[in-house]
């Protein structure tokens, strides 16, 4: 399949200035892609341009990922009716270097070239830059764009001249790489194409060169029409700190039925007859969610590595599918950890039960005993039954407690 058919059959088709997208079957072009340090790492959003770019450079395209350390130290106005919070330098270099460990996480195993915008930007001269670089930007292209006439606008918030600028910053991020990276094509996210356009525009005035910009559609769950990426508990982060990666896998084990062979064709690297098979499965017999299986252990796979993707597999099948908890399997007991209550062992069950909180006392924790509501690695117990191994203790269909 080319390049431009499988981006196609994948889904990530959309604003773009090349007029046909075949171009990108031609000859490898230089290309970059960004993400600025606004969070501790990547989310799922920026997961899935990411993915667009790992196709590209699977099919030949040389790739510079950068790392948005000055844009990031201003923060892009775009979509947002409010000034951004300054966040704090040791923050921003935090940041910076998860995303780093991201990108070689994702992109194991390629070539690739690592820029970090600071780098550049530190050493511009304020007035070289405006004779430089500012001189050649219109005033009507920043004023017309949407963001800054809804801040400046009746009922608008304002912006300040930092905000303002943040377009010319990204914009001459592009015109740097086009220099001294050979970098003739910018991939983005839908909202950054404005930003993108004003690299090509000053590309195209400062050194009367050619170049594109290749946007991504924005992810919307088809369930809900909302924007994809978000659950219950917030952002689905790539850094386990942020989202546990027993809670990331379950993400992706619980979308849609709508959406989830799109999810596949966007967020895994299978090929389009792995996904069909995925697919049929799936449709044959929806009630066992083979997608959803075979999604959560892809992407689980790539962005936090097998041995991670097998644990929380393995904790799922423990917490939901019946499986005996071994309590040498060190890796399933240290993730289930970070997501259950947890109490000491040699201790009777009533016991355990009052002190994990699962219940108010001990003739509560005996009368669900009697009921038939509390088991032991999956067996029924008696009040005197003593807890001498790490085991995983069950109240009910979806309370749990690891003893350890």
């Amino acid at each position: 399949m080319k390049l431009s058919e499988e981006l196609a059959w994948r889904g990530f088709v959309n604003q773009t200035t090349y007029d046909n997208v075949a171009e990108l079957d031609g000859e490898p072009r230089t290309f970059y892609f960004g993400v600025d340090p606004s969070g501790h790492g990547m989310q799922i959003g920026n997961l899935a341009s990411a993915m667009a770019v790992l196709h590209l450079r699977r099919h030949g395209h040389n790739a510079v990922l950068l790392i948005g350390g000055a844009t990031g130290m201003i923060g892009d106005p775009d979509g947002k009716l409010d000034e951004r919070d300054l966040k704090a330098i040791e923050e921003i270099e935090g940041n910076k270097a998860e995303i780093r460990r991201q990108y070689h996480q994702i992109f194991d195993g390629m070539d690739f070239t690592v820029v970090d915008n600071i780098d550049w930007f530190k050493e511009v001269n304020y007035l070289d830059f405006l004779r430089d670089v500012g001189k050649h930007v219109p005033m009507s292209m920043m004023l017309g764009r949407e963001f800054i006439q809804t801040r400046l606008g009746e009922g608008g918030n304002g912006i300040s001249y930092a905000e303002f600028s943040y377009s010319l910053i990204q914009g001459y991020d592009f015109l740097h790489l086009y220099r001294n990276h050979g970098v003739s094509l910018q991939i983005c996210g839908a909202d950054q194409w404005g930003n993108a356009i004003a690299g090509v525009d000053l590309i195209r005035r400062i050194e009367g060169g050619e170049a594109d910009v290749y946007s991504l559609p924005l992810i919307i769950n088809k369930a809900t029409g909302r924007k994809f990426g978000k659950s219950e508990g917030g952002t689905i982060w790539l850094d386990s700190e942020l989202t546990s990666v027993y809670t990331f896998y379950q993400f992706w084990l619980n979308v849609d039925d709508e959406g989830v062979i799109d999810y596949l064709k966007i967020y895994t690297l299978l090929d389009k007859s792995e996904v069909d098979a995925v697919a049929a499965e799936q449709m044959a017999a929806p009630e066992r969610r083979a997608a959803q299986k075979r999604l959560a252990w892809e992407v689980t796979k790539l962005v936090h590595g097998e041995e991670r993707a097998r644990a929380a597999e393995r904790a799922t099948g423990i917490l939901f599918g019946g499986d005996i908890l071994d309590a040498d399997d060190t890796e399933v007991v240290d993730l289930l950890a970070r997501e259950l209550p947890q109490a000491e062992s040699g201790q009777m069950v009533t016991a355990i039960l009052v002190s994990a909180g699962v219940v108010s006392s001990k003739g509560e924790g005996r009368r669900l005993i009697a009921g038939g509501a509390i088991s032991v690695n999956g067996q029924k117990v008696s009040e005197d039954y003593q807890v001498d191994d790490s085991v995983l203790l069950k109240k009910g269909k979806n309370t749990f407690i690891l003893v350890v």
